[in-house]
């Protein structure tokens, strides 16, 4: 049977006498170290084992009792190690002033062996108790934490799940989520940056809209394939059927919305994008013609992020365009199909955007 590790306790005080007064009362029951001065106190307090209580003298040449301890205090290290002050000043007032500092009790020389022994298993009880409790806090912390991950990783999976059902609808799409969904994070980092979009953006929103992008387009599931995976022009009629997988999109996404139980953040987010991913700066976009900032800002950015990447992507309706050809698109739509200061920003950083494509190109 393994023998239990006896607690260490930390001794200090300038007078050998006192020292060996304390350390044969203790030494039975207890490891002890002994210190003779405040410095030699602060080292002892970081070796291994450390002290599970420190004895500590108030009067003492040098750095006093007072500094010793707001000294462990002061370090992350020692500063759960609990002191008791043992000083001849029996005074009221210098108990209190030390009780006040953060002792966890006070000592009066003479000392009184029994009493000395009663309050320190007492102090090693609690401080067994506390070293319980920040170790039972600690595994819920990282229960929790484990949990949270598990549960975002069950979020993040099922968008995908949903995105790619609209891609089996699609199957020419390829990474479009994957590029789409770093496209929307740079862009709404790069505007960050722009006091019109200080107040705005914050990593929260940043990672809520990158969470939400990949549903953009997930009303493509209620088009009919005859519309969707057409190899020619839509006629008018068959254009006006493709244009409502916005709003069969932001349908489906707002009755998830009213089935769960709380709100769900990216959800929010999501309608948006489904819903006005296709609006232009300048009214002309569907499903409903808003113009401007009444645009929502996620919608916008996505916009940007989806146009940029249907041109330079292959579908069966036309063959995929050059960065530049893109590029030339993209700044050619600056006040008119997008936002001014979206366009900016992404011809500044054009480069960093083909980079994002070159990263998750379609395989061939």
């Amino acid at each position: 049977m393994q023998q239990a590790v006896r607690p260490t306790l930390l001794i200090v005080d300038d007078s050998p006498e006192n020292l060996t007064v304390l350390s044969e009362l203790l030494q039975p029951l207890y490891r002890v170290c002994a210190a003779t001065s405040g410095e030699k106190a602060l080292r002892l307090a970081h070796a291994e084992p450390q002290p599970d209580l420190v004895l500590l003298d108030v009067m003492m040449p040098g750095m006093d009792g007072y500094e010793a301890f707001s000294r462990l205090r002061a370090d992350p290290a020692t500063r759960h190690i609990p002191v008791i002050f043992v000083t001849a000043m029996d005074s009221t007032a210098a108990e209190m002033h030390g009780l006040d500092l953060g002792a966890v009790d006070y000592i009066t020389k003479p000392i009184v062996p029994p009493l000395v022994l009663a309050r320190v298993r007492t102090q090693l009880e609690l401080k067994r108790a506390r070293d319980e409790l920040r170790g039972k806090n600690a595994w819920l912390e990282a229960e929790v934490a484990r949990r949270m991950e598990d549960n975002d990783l069950t979020q993040l999976v099922s968008i995908r799940a949903l995105a790619h059902l609209a891609e089996t609808r699609d199957p020419e799409t390829g990474n479009h989520i994957l590029r789409t969904q770093g496209y929307v994070r740079l862009l709404a980092q790069l505007l960050r940056e722009r006091p019109r979009f200080k107040s705005l953006i914050n990593d929260r929103f940043i990672d809520l809209l990158t969470r939400s992008a990949p549903l953009h387009d997930i009303g493509k599931v209620g088009i009919p394939d005859a519309i969707l995976q057409k190899p020619g022009k839509l006629t008018p009629e068959e254009w006006e059927i493709m244009k409502t997988h916005a709003q069969l999109g932001a349908v489906a996404i707002e009755q998830a919305e009213r089935d769960a139980e709380k709100t769900v953040e990216f959800l929010a987010l999501a309608k948006e994008i489904a819903h006005w991913h296709h609006e232009r700066w300048d009214g002309s976009g569907y499903p409903d013609g808003l113009k401007g900032d009444v645009i929502p800002l996620s919608a916008r950015i996505m916009a940007v992020a989806d146009v940029f990447d249907a041109l330079i992507s292959a579908r069966v309706y036309k063959p995929a365009m050059s960065y530049e050809q893109a590029r030339t698109i993209i700044a050619d739509g600056c006040g008119g199909h997008f936002d001014p200061d979206l366009v900016d920003a992404f011809l500044t950083r054009f480069d960093d955007f083909t980079a994002i494509s070159d990263h998750y190109r379609d395989s061939t």
